[in-house]
């Protein structure tokens, strides 16, 4: 894994160690945790955080909408800009505007977990299959909308999964779902792709190594770094009780701010969804920090 993906690091003794790494070729399971442990030393993160999961959705589409399809996937508007300079429409704005030529139709609460993610496979009537790949956003900030839910008792307060949201948006689908959905002004645009099988690519343009990769705030963290994640203490019904492994940052989330805070990417597809809409564990972070090349 860290072979593989260790391209990504632009800290020099983290790039050496790749190099060190990719020179010596696979390594067994004994032999990985002795490279490690000669390069590298643990810096534990101050405090604790919380760590979610995300995984790569796979959702029926639709060419044309219909009462069931009727949220249009659309495209990077021509007049987005630079949002970091000035915000563009929020959520419910952007939805009053006419569809124009959408990329595909997907159902309200599928396209809203879709932006979530920030990517997935649509398959559609025909059989055929897309990828659904970032384009951008608006400049919104997230907002979570399961403590709302939960607060108006929507939600019990261990059942705010992300299959639980999404059973109660399908189940209200219409004006209330609506609703609660623009709570989050925040709205993700895409563009279509072929879908060629691999795993979704993230901010540092590297492929996403299911349970290895780390959405991470890159105002405290770098691509490529290495971490030792140690979540427990789960708060939700059904969750794994701990996540201890190592992991990289390869990417980056709008949800995900702070030093101690991360998005453990799962995979992809429906088991993988299950996970990580279940993963809300209290968090502590290691930063590997290379030692001096022998």
């Amino acid at each position: 894994m860290f072979r593989e993906t260790c391209g990504a690091a632009r800290d020099p003794g983290l790039a050496q160690a790749c190099r060190d790494a990719r020179a010596l070729g696979p390594l067994d399971r004994q032999q990985s945790r002795r490279f490690l442990e000669a390069r590298f030393r643990a810096e534990a993160a101050h405090g604790e955080g919380v760590l979610t999961a995300y995984f790569a959705p796979e959702y029926p589409a639709r060419h044309a909408p219909d009462d069931e399809f009727s949220a249009p996937v659309r495209p990077r508007p021509a007049d987005l800009g630079d949002t970091t300079a000035q915000p563009y429409l929020d959520r419910t704005a952007i939805e009053a505007l006419p569809p124009g030529k959408p990329l595909a139709w997907m159902r309200p609460e599928d396209l809203f977990f879709l932006q979530v993610q920030g990517s997935g496979v649509l398959t559609f009537e025909d059989g055929g299959r897309m990828k659904a790949l970032y384009a951008g956003n608006n400049g919104r900030p997230f907002v979570g909308i399961a403590n709302p839910m939960r607060d108006k008792g929507l939600l019990a307060p261990d059942n705010v999964s992300a299959d639980s949201i999404r059973a109660w948006l399908s189940a209200h689908r219409g004006p209330d779902a609506a609703a609660i959905m623009r709570l989050d002004p925040r709205y993700a645009f895409f563009r279509l792709g072929p879908d060629d099988g691999k795993p979704p690519v993230g901010s540092a343009n590297l492929p996403l190594p299911a349970g290895r990769a780390l959405a991470v705030d890159p105002a405290y963290h770098q691509m490529g770094e290495l971490y030792w994640i140690d979540a427990g203490a789960p708060i939700l019904a059904g969750a794994f009780p701990t996540y201890r492994r190592l992991a990289l940052a390869l990417d980056t989330g709008g949800a995900i701010k702070g030093d101690v805070r991360a998005d453990l990417f799962v995979g992809a597809g429906a088991v993988a969804g299950a996970e990580a809409g279940r993963v809300r564990h209290t968090l502590k972070l290691y930063r590997l920090v290379p030692k001096d090349a022998p």
